[in-house]
């Protein structure tokens, strides 16, 4: 194993070729190596290449079988923490160069913890898988009330609203959130996932969420299927009309 691992530490990134380093980089994040992620980022951009290909071939790819394996109870907690870790410092470096190409974002979420909770660690982790999915994510963070989410939803104009929750005292405030976006009329201008440990999907429906995510990788798949679904329904007009 030290030899495998001393192999590991002295593989010199730039003698792979471009389908070798992405293969390697998908490995690198799965063991979480984030500085030999920004150094394959780094030099697959410096061979030409797109930060959008980058984004998706290398990234996104290696996050979704991170993703898989989390979901199917290979990858626990830890080790996809220091995967979505790595992920983001290729992500820091591709960022400004996707909005100088101006390359869109699949979508938008706005996600935060309900008021009276300050847990946090399952909305970071679905921010950063949703992240590194292609979604542009905005983290408003704990303890927020329904104020905190509608100035974040006018400000932002998302296409997903994700609400966590870890305790069942803070649980109901879900359904406050959502019945305000009902008085408001804004409830269906949203996507709304809700997720934690005590959720599950009786409540979610039960307090009026599109669904229930068990965890970051479900939130992910959940996230793009009902996206694709509510695109697809808008589309049907124009193409009735054209």
């Amino acid at each position: 194993m030290a030899d495998d691992q001393n192999q590991t530490d002295d593989l010199d990134l730039n003698t792979l070729n471009d389908e070798e380093l992405v293969e390697q980089m998908h490995d690198d994040l799965y063991n979480g190596l984030k500085e030999e992620i920004e150094e394959g980022t780094r030099i697959l951009l410096a061979r030409g290449w797109a930060p959008e290909k980058v984004l998706n071939q290398a990234l996104v790819e290696g996050m979704r079988i991170v993703g898989i394996d989390f979901r199917d109870g290979i990858l626990f907690v830890p080790e996809v923490l220091l995967a979505a870790n790595a992920m983001k410092g290729g992500m820091e470096i591709l960022r400004p160069l996707l909005a100088e190409t101006g390359v869109e974002p699949i979508g938008k979420m706005v996600i935060g913890t309900v008021k009276g909770d300050i847990h946090d660690i399952g909305k970071n982790l679905v921010s950063m898988m949703m992240e590194g999915a292609g979604f542009e994510v905005i983290d408003i963070g704990i303890n927020n009330p329904v104020d905190s989410y509608l100035a974040a939803l006018e400000e932002h104009e998302p296409d997903i609203l994700g609400m966590s929750a870890l305790l069942t005292t803070t649980m109901p405030y879900m359904k406050v959130v959502i019945d305000e976006l009902k008085t408001r009329g804004l409830r269906d201008d949203y996507i709304v996932l809700v997720g934690g440990a005590p959720l599950n999907e009786q409540f979610g429906k039960a307090v009026g969420a599109d669904a229930y995510c068990r965890d970051a990788a479900i939130a992910v798949e959940t996230a793009k299927a009902l996206l694709m679904a509510r695109r697809a329904v808008q589309r049907q007009p124009q193409a009735m009309a054209n």
